[in-house]
């Protein structure tokens, strides 16, 4: 595996160039089969992807309990790994989404609560998974930083933010990195928050480079969703949207087929190629994804590839907003 950095200074994480999202394996996308979760996650370790991110709320703690269950059956060392947390988003027991509490005494019961779910004693890195209006982000980030100082965390990350947050936040304590959707049809942090970033030395976890799913060159018109399916409410998943959005990939498959590789390498290699202070992370729910996946790091693009990449899925092409319309007055980092 390639080798990277998150962050710079006292902030700095290494990483592998790739990392696993873990949200997936815990009912966000339909259901997952928690012996092959746990293979993946195996998998995963085992080809140098040493960020592990999770959420508190994926699963309403399943999922860190899924990731804590294999990290001790699978006797993975907790050194040889980094574990990546947002936390704060508040959920019913009907699942439903309710709001973000990030305030000092949240963030520290947060935490406790994590620890005990993992069967670990610290984060590699700890997040607010959106802003919470109510808080201000030097309070959250004063919060962590306090965590830190006790030693059960070791780095802060943000999540969704834009760059006045993340300035703020940066000012309290150096911040690792920004975990945000970045792919070949979400590219809005290109504008401001990616120069920002860099400017301060903050790396980039790139979430949904394969857009859910969207963009793999998998996904089917006629493929069929349940309720607790993200994408069964995702605008760019819903009629025409989608029609136009698979449109796009199949231009991206005929670039794909040239160089005798597959659309998921070519959206996950295009990320990649975006700057060596980038990690994508994979959301692979399955051992033969994440083979694909894994594969996007042999794929070269030239200038060449890269233009005519550009020329098939231009910025802005993709039809529908990434969330849907609550979710995303929630999102600092598009206000």
């Amino acid at each position: 595996m390639i080798t990277r950095t998150l962050g710079t200074g006292t902030a700095a994480v290494g990483s592998g160039a790739l990392g696993l999202g873990l949200m997936g394996m815990s009912g966000m996308y339909g259901p997952a089969e928690e012996a092959e979760s746990i293979a993946t996650i195996e998998a995963a370790v085992a080809a140098g992807m040493l960020v592990l991110d999770t959420g508190d709320f994926y699963g309403m703690g399943h999922n860190e309990m899924l990731l804590g269950r294999a990290l001790k059956q699978l006797g993975i060392p907790r050194e040889s790994v980094r574990i990546s947390v947002k936390f704060g988003a508040q959920r019913g027991p009907d699942s439903a989404w309710l709001g973000y509490d990030a305030r000092p005494a949240a963030v520290k019961t947060a935490l406790a609560y994590t620890l005990t779910r993992l069967g670990v004693d610290y984060i590699d890195i700890y997040r607010p998974a959106r802003l919470d209006p109510a808080v201000p982000i030097e309070e959250t980030v004063g919060a962590i930083s306090e965590l830190i100082e006790a030693g059960y965390v070791r780095q802060v990350g943000l999540s969704e933010v834009g760059v006045e947050t993340i300035r703020r936040a940066h000012a309290v304590h150096p911040v690792t990195d920004l975990q945000i959707e970045y792919s070949l049809i979400s590219r809005g942090i290109e504008e401001a928050i990616l120069p920002a970033t860099r400017e301060l030395g903050i790396g980039i976890t790139a979430y949904g480079v394969l857009s859910r799913g969207l963009i793999s060159g998998h996904w089917t018109a006629d493929r069929s969703t349940n309720a607790t399916d993200f994408r069964t409410y995702s605008p760019r998943f819903q009629g025409e949207n989608l029609a136009h959005n698979l449109s796009l990939v199949e231009e991206l498959r005929s670039i794909a087929e040239a160089k005798g590789v597959s659309v998921a390498q070519i959206a996950i290699a295009w990320v990649l190629a975006q700057g060596e202070d980038i990690v994508p992370l994979i959301g692979a729910r399955r051992r033969d994804r994440l083979t694909e996946a894994l594969g996007s790091l042999d794929v070269q693009l030239t200038p060449a590839d890269l233009e005519q990449i550009e020329k098939a899925v231009p910025r802005d092409a993709a039809a529908g907003d990434r969330y849907p319309t609550a979710q995303a007055r929630t999102l600092d980092s598009e206000k």
